[in-house]
């Protein structure tokens, strides 16, 4: 099953060498989603981030950067919900309903299917299907290999997403709650903790 993290959505001094780690560790693709950010700070960071990893990097904002440092894809969602004219590359996109998924998985590379949990890195956002919804829509293929699942996503739940069918997890609050980026500069325990999802996945 893949693994992707999602950045957290402001910048930190350590933010770049914590992701080289990570994709040193094998991480398979980082979305890069910094909302309502000036493009020079992912610019910045996308300059510190070695250019051997800018292929496993998808956007969610300024689609220009995919072009610019060569990057993976673009992601749509509420905010930017259109892709470029003339755009050519991996496009993913984000869905809230099983019928969003029916709708739109077959039209994009991936989909973000959330929250499948209550979430860890926002207030009152809380699952939006019960288990018996996703295995309905598992036995339906809904849920396939092109659907990774998004939302309160740890290492308690990892295995079942892979029962529910994902074709992988993205990961946010459960890498970034483990750095305090105003005191800390060792991230070893975000590293040893992926690598722990990691297994799980696998």
């Amino acid at each position: 099953m893949k693994l992707i993290v999602v950045t957290t959505p402001t910048f930190f001094v350590e933010e770049d060498k914590i992701i080289t780690a990570l994709f040193e560790e094998g991480l398979d693709i980082l979305h890069l989603r910094k909302p309502d950010t000036a493009p020079v700070y992912a610019e910045r960071l996308l300059t510190l981030i070695p250019e051997k990893y800018h292929h496993r990097i998808v956007t969610h904002e300024h689609f220009y950067l995919k072009k610019e440092f060569n990057l993976l894809g673009i992601h749509l969602n509420a905010r930017n919900p259109e892709k470029p004219d003339n755009y050519s590359g991996q496009i993913s996109c984000s869905c809230h309903s099983i019928e969003e998924v029916k709708e739109k998985k077959d039209s994009y590379n991936y989909v973000f299917m959330s929250p499948i949990y209550d979430s860890i890195s926002k207030e009152n956002y809380f699952a939006a299907y019960t288990p018996e919804e996703l295995r309905k829509a598992k036995k339906e293929r809904i849920i396939d290999s092109n659907v990774i699942a998004l939302g309160g996503i740890d290492a308690d739940n990892m295995l079942e997403i892979k029962d529910f069918g994902f074709g992988g997890a993205a990961i946010l609050g459960d890498i970034w709650n483990r750095f305090d980026a105003c005191n800390d500069r060792d991230y070893r325990g975000v590293i040893e903790h992926f690598k722990k999802l990691q297994e799980l996945a696998d």
